[in-house]
């Protein structure tokens, strides 16, 4: 498995909105523990630590998207 960088959303948009929304009333610490509960799901639900360090790499600005 590799990582799709490609855009893959048919609604992004929707997306966007889901995550904004997904905070909408935490402070910056429940919003940061959010974000990292939502890294471990789609972590687990990827599987691949591969795919997920080349994520990484991509995210931190170390590799092209």
């Amino acid at each position: 498995m590799t990582l799709t960088t490609a855009p893959n959303l048919p609604d992004p948009d929707g997306v966007y909105a889901a995550l904004i929304d997904a905070h909408e009333g935490l402070t910056k610490a429940e919003s940061d523990a959010l974000n990292a509960r939502l890294i471990l799901v789609l972590a687990n639900h990827i599987g691949d630590l591969d795919v997920l360090r080349a994520a990484l790499e991509v995210a931190r600005g170390d590799g092209t998207p």
